[in-house]
């Protein structure tokens, strides 16, 4: 039964993300511009999810008929399937600006990386140089993916996937490789009473909060933050660093 709602139009892309495509060379203010684009489809979202709260807290899968297959009176049902259908639209834009935001990072770190080893070249190969830590790993939660992959408080990071010190700017860079590398293997090296240690981490859900559970600071912009990357529920930021500490 359609319950007589009007037709609600296909997914279509948004218009202000039609050129959120990585482009061959993309600029750091390239990258902040999906990230706002990102920002505001998280907070458009957020606010679709406040009007399904109240429409009965029906939320995404609540059912619409009564139990004598009518449509329910007690909720204005097109406004929910509306809010539904525009919801998951608004999802699958997130995902794409995420995969874009991840490839112009890429692209940033390796136009950084390439002045890099072009003003050193003069004097030293990088391998040479001593590597350089870009943040301090402050604390690491018991049981959690950080626990698991060996990273220990006052290990420094001196890379972290594609970040190096060369690249590194703020936590976002951080955020930004950890959401898009769950489930999967992330190279980390870190420096450890002078020693240099490598390891594997695997961002995933545990049982505590975030994909990581440690507590990170940036030594260049010291922000003592959560490194939370919850996966979108009720579509939560994904990068929401919790309340920020000292």
């Amino acid at each position: 039964m359609d319950n007589g709602d009007k037709a609600i139009q296909p997914c279509a892309a948004r218009k202000e993300n039609s050129n959120a495509q990585p482009k061959p060379s993309m600029s750091r203010a390239d990258v902040m511009k999906l990230i706002r684009q990102k920002d505001e489809i998280e907070a458009e979202v957020k606010a679709l999810y406040e009007v399904l709260d109240s429409q009965g807290k029906v939320g995404m899968d609540g059912p619409l008929l009564d139990n004598d297959g009518y449509p329910r009176s007690d909720i204005d049902v097109y406004t929910v399937r509306h809010a539904r259908h525009k919801i998951i639209c608004l999802n699958n834009d997130h995902k794409a600006l995420m995969r874009c935001i991840e490839d112009g990072l890429t692209s940033v770190h390796e136009q950084a990386r390439e002045e890099y080893m072009e003003h050193d070249a003069q004097n030293v190969t990088d391998a040479q140089k001593p590597r350089q830590p870009f943040a301090k790993v402050q604390f690491v939660a018991t049981d959690s993916p950080a626990f698991a992959a060996g990273l220990q408080g006052d290990d420094r990071l001196v890379t972290f996937g594609s970040l190096t010190s060369a690249n590194f700017r703020t936590l976002t860079d951080l955020a930004v490789v950890v959401t898009n590398s769950e489930n999967r293997s992330l190279s980390v090296e870190v420096l450890r009473d002078g020693n240099l240690k490598r390891v594997t981490l695997v961002p995933k859900k545990w049982s505590g909060k975030g994909l990581v559970g440690s507590l990170i600071m940036a030594f260049r912009r010291p922000s003592c933050r959560w490194l939370y990357l919850r996966r979108a529920r009720k579509m939560a930021p994904l990068f929401p660093y919790g309340n920020t500490l000292g």
